[in-house]
């Protein structure tokens, strides 16, 4: 066995893993940013430009700070946990492909157990990473919002935020940050039992779906708004006063929602986006 070796030379994995997810969300972010400023795409906008300053009550410099404080304290707390974490070790693929193979698959090909192990192991790791996340943060974020003493100490910072916008998905309270984010998607990472570099496409994945659940735009071609019912229009409902005890469930799945009955049933929310477009003009 060998050390894997860096993915981008000389930085090692861990301090990649810490630096994506915070390059995935800016460069994302920005991108929505880019066409908010530039008017671009306004018949896909959930909201106008007039309800973003009229509806909310944070600037958006005081959410750039804040934002940044929390992927600071990520940064840090990923940083202390790397000290105890193992270097990946590469070499013995083909060891455990053969184990694979003779222990369940001895009437299959042996390509066939090839891809299992990389394809399907991968993807099965990846699923269960994002349920312990939805979990987690379902039952974190109701609770923020059951509990009155929570809701005004912590998560009502977040929704200061009527009208979301994509760099202020992780607008929050530092506590409340590491508690859903920062602990919730390290969960995920070492419960399912992927790798670093597993650990990276799921940060930044997971990334692109809070930046996109906060874009503030239904986009008929945009893939993680078809891939998940869980997307900016559903999300959208959650920050708006009639829908706040409402889809609690983030930021892929909707089955918690389904489950324990907390899901928007109160029809198209179009009607009341239209109102409320109109008394912000």
């Amino acid at each position: 066995l060998t050390p894997q070796p860096p993915l981008l030379p000389p930085i090692t994995d861990h301090w990649v893993l810490l630096i994506l997810p915070i390059v995935t969300y800016w460069s994302f972010s920005l991108f929505f940013h880019f066409l908010d400023t530039h008017n671009l795409l306004t018949k896909y906008r959930l909201h106008t430009p007039e309800e973003v300053l009229a509806r909310n009550h944070v600037t958006r410099r005081e959410v750039v700070r804040d934002v940044i404080l929390q992927q600071i304290i990520q940064t840090i707390v990923g940083g202390v946990t790397a000290l105890w974490e193992g270097v990946d070790m590469v070499g013995a693929e083909h060891l455990e492909v053969w184990s694979l193979y003779t222990r369940f698959l001895t009437d299959w090909r042996w390509s066939v157990a090839e891809i299992v192990y990389w394809y399907m192991m991968p993807m099965v790791r990846l699923w269960v990473a994002i349920f312990i996340l939805d979990t987690w943060q379902y039952f974190m974020h109701r609770a923020m919002h059951e509990s009155k003493w929570l809701y005004k100490t912590f998560h009502s910072r977040h929704h200061r935020l009527y009208v979301p916008y994509a760099f202020g998905a992780l607008y929050n309270h530092p506590l409340e940050g590491l508690l859903m984010d920062t602990i919730g998607a390290g969960l995920g990472y070492k419960l399912s039992g992927m790798g670093t570099r597993g650990a990276m496409f799921f940060f930044c994945f997971s990334t692109l779906k809070t930046v996109d659940d906060h874009c503030g735009y239904s986009l008929p071609w945009d893939p993680l708004q078809k891939m998940f019912w869980n997307n900016a229009g559903y999300h959208d409902v959650h920050h708006q006063t009639w829908g706040i005890k409402n889809n609690y469930s983030q930021p892929f799945l909707i089955c918690w929602d389904r489950w324990l009955g907390t899901q928007w049933l109160g029809g198209d929310a179009s009607a009341r986006r239209a109102a409320s477009r109109e008394r912000a003009a």
